[in-house]
C-alpha cells in the first residue's frame, strides 16, 4: 500500500469511491488475508500467494488428512477380501442351492456375480420389453464384463423386438461383443455365470420377491441343456422375421397359445404385449386360416402343420 495509514475517509477521496464502498473493500480484502493490521498502526499488503497460502493451508490440511483416512478404510476393506472368498467359499461347499430373498440383497449377489464373472454369462430373458430402469442398470455392467472378455449370450423373445428400449441395449451390446437372439416362449428368467452358477426366480411372475442360486453340478447340467435347447432355435437380433404365410415369431407364439385355450388377456401378459396388440395378431390369424371361431382356426393350423 502507498499510503498504510490513511483512514478510510482519506482513501475514499483518493480512489474516488463513497466512504461504505472504500469500507467495504477494505473488509473483503481484510477478509481474503490481502491485507493485514500492523502493529504501528494501518494495514499492511499481503502478496496474493502469501494470502492463499495462509487463507488455504487449514483447507489443504484437511483435505490431506482425509486421503489419509479414505487410504487406510480401503486398505482395511481390502484385507478382508481373502475372508470375503474364503467365506463364500464355504458357503457354496455347504449349500448348492441358496435362497436370496429381498431386491437389495438380489442386486448384490447378481454384481457379485458379475464382477468376478470370467469366462461366459448366459441370460434367459422372457416377457416383452425390459424395464427400462432395469435396462439402465444392466446396460455397464454388460459393457464391463464384456470389456473384460467375458462371452455374453442374452435369449429374449420376439416379442422384445418391437420395444425401442430394448432394441437399443440389444443393438449396443451387440457393439460390444454379445450375442442376442430371440425365440419364442421362453420358461422362466435365467442367468448361468461361468456354467458354475444360475440365478433362478422364486417366482417367475414377482422376480424382485426372491431368487435361488444354484450350483449344483446336476442341475447345472439341466439348465445349461435347457438355455442351448432355446439358444439353438433363436434368431438373430439383427436378422428380420419371416414374412411367409406360415406365422412366425410372435404370431407362432400367439397361434401356440389360442391352441391350448389360453384368451387374448392372458395371451399379452405371458408374452409382455398390449392386449390390443394381441387381438390384432389374433383377428390376422383367424382372417389368414379363414376361420369363424378359435377352435376352428385351431384345427385348421394344426392341419396346415402350423403347430408342430
Amino acid at each position: 500500500m502507498i499510503h498504510p495509514t490513511d483512514r478510510v475517509a482519506q482513501i475514499a477521496v483518493r480512489a474516488e469511491l463513497t466512504p461504505q464502498e472504500a469500507a467495504d473493500a477494505e473488509s473483503r480484502l481484510e477478509a481474503l488475508g490481502l491485507l493485514r493490521r500492523s502493529p504501528s498502526g494501518g494495514w499492511v499488503a499481503i502478496s496474493p500467494e502469501s494470502a492463499a497460502d495462509d487463507l488455504l493451508a487449514p483447507v489443504e490440511q484437511e483435505i490431506l488428512q482425509r486421503r489419509i483416512t479414505m487410504a487406510a478404510t480401503r486398505a482395511r476393506l481390502h484385507a478382508l477380501s481373502g475372508d470375503y472368498l474364503e467365506a463364500r467359499s464355504m458357503r457354496s461347499a455347504k449349500s448348492s442351492i441358496e435362497i436370496i430373498e429381498g431386491i437389495d440383497s438380489i442386486r448384490a449377489v447378481i454384481d457379485d456375480l458379475a464382477r468376478t464373472c470370467v469366462s461366459s454369462l448366459d441370460a434367459m430373458v422372457p416377457g416383452g420389453g425390459q424395464d427400462e430402469d432395469a435396462i439402465r442398470a444392466a446396460t455397464p455392467l454388460d459393457l464391463e464384463t464384456l470389456a473384460r472378455g467375458v462371452k455374453i449370450r442374452t435369449l429374449f423373445q420376439h416379442s422384445a423386438r418391437r420395444h425401442w428400449p430394448t432394441t437399443q441395449y440389444a443393438t449396443r451390446i451387440t457393439a460390444a461383443g454379445a450375442e442376442v437372439r430371440t425365440t419364442g416362449l421362453l420358461p422362466s428368467r435365467m442367468l448361468v455365470y461361468d456354467k458354475g452358477s444360475a440365478v433362478l426366480p422364486l417366482d417367475p411372475e414377482h422376480t424382485a420377491a426372491g431368487v435361488a442360486l444354484i450350483r449344483d453340478p446336476a442341475v447345472l447340467s439341466f439348465l445349461r441343456r435347457l438355455f442351448e435347447h432355446y439358444w439353438e432355435r433363436g434368431l438373430d437380433f439383427s436378422e428380420e422375421e419371416d414374412s411367409g404365410p406360415a406365422p412366425t415369431g410372435v404370431e407362432r407364439e400367439v397361434l401356440a397359445l389360442m391352441a391350448v385355450g389360453k384368451k387374448n388377456e392372458a395371451i399379452a401378459h405371458q408374452l409382455g404385449m398390449s392386449p390390443r396388440s394381441v387381438s390384432r395378431i389374433v383377428a390376422g390369424l383367424m382372417e389368414r386360416l379363414g376361420a369363424d371361431s378359435r377352435f376352428q382356426a385351431g384345427v385348421r393350423a394344426a392341419m396346415n402343420g402350423w403347430l408342430s
